[in-house]
């Protein structure tokens, strides 16, 4: 099993001999409890290690609110990244991908159809170099909101997340809605990681429950985590509530 260390302290910690590429990671936990946070440093790690990242917008408005995002969080500056990330925003009204420039397309990631699509577009356009290619997806859980797609949606995602792979697959989902699908996600990746808040002041806490290949500590830590993340993580639960369930739930 080939490994990649963070160089996160905290992180490092649990997993001592390093996070398993070419692996499915699933980060679960209620909605509003940081499971994007977790990801981010996943995230911040890859791109530090020379590894590429295609990023599947669903819950966050904007490329630059990724950017702030990351920034606050783990340290990172996208811009010193352009050659190795690609953005795939939400885009409810389209029926195929997109191109908005040579880093962001727009597309539809509702329709089955184009769920297969978009990883290959990404393959093509990413360079395989260091750790190789990360896909990033967060708030998954948004696109089984579809009454006409949801079921199928999930059935590509199951299929990605338990295949033997190519590249390295780390989704963030949600248990406060569809609980029974995403427990069919959980039980499918390769790594299992939950996450829990504590409000007034804002905590964040995490565990790994499976980690493949490798060992792992099972301990339930608290994320070190600047304050100023508390704003983004509301921020981004705002705009999926307000903006982007409505729309997937009108498909």
């Amino acid at each position: 099993m080939k490994t990649m260390k963070t160089e996160i302290e905290w992180m490092d910690k649990l997993l001592p001999e390093g996070f398993p590429i070419k692996t499915s990671t699933i980060i679960t936990g209620p909605g509003g409890s940081g499971k994007p946070l977790i990801g981010e440093s996943f995230l911040s790690a890859w791109l530090r290690n020379g590894g590429s990242a295609a990023f599947l917008s669903l819950q966050y408005p904007s490329k630059d609110f990724i950017s702030e995002s990351l920034k606050t969080v783990t340290g990172i500056d996208l811009s010193e990244y352009e050659d190795k990330i690609l953005f795939f925003h939400l885009d409810v009204s389209a029926d195929n991908i997109i191109k908005v420039n040579d880093r962001e397309y727009k597309v539809n990631l509702v329709l089955p159809q184009l769920w297969e699509k978009t990883l290959k577009t990404a393959e093509e356009n990413l360079e395989d170099s260091g750790p190789g290619i990360l896909y990033f997806g967060s708030a998954l859980n948004l696109l089984l909101f579809s009454p006409t797609y949801g079921d199928a949606i999930l059935e590509k995602i199951k299929k990605t997340v338990a295949e033997e792979k190519t590249h390295t697959y780390i989704f963030s989902v949600s248990t406060t809605a569809k609980a029974e699908e995403i427990a069919k996600l959980e039980a499918m990746a390769d790594n299992l990681i939950t996450t829990r808040s504590e409000k007034e002041p804002f905590r964040l806490y995490m565990k790994i429950l499976r980690m493949k290949g490798v060992p792992f500590s099972d301990e339930e830590i608290q994320v070190p985590i600047d304050p100023k993340s508390l704003s983004h993580v509301k921020k981004v639960a705002d705009h999926s509530r307000s903006r982007v369930i409505p729309a997937i739930s009108e498909l």
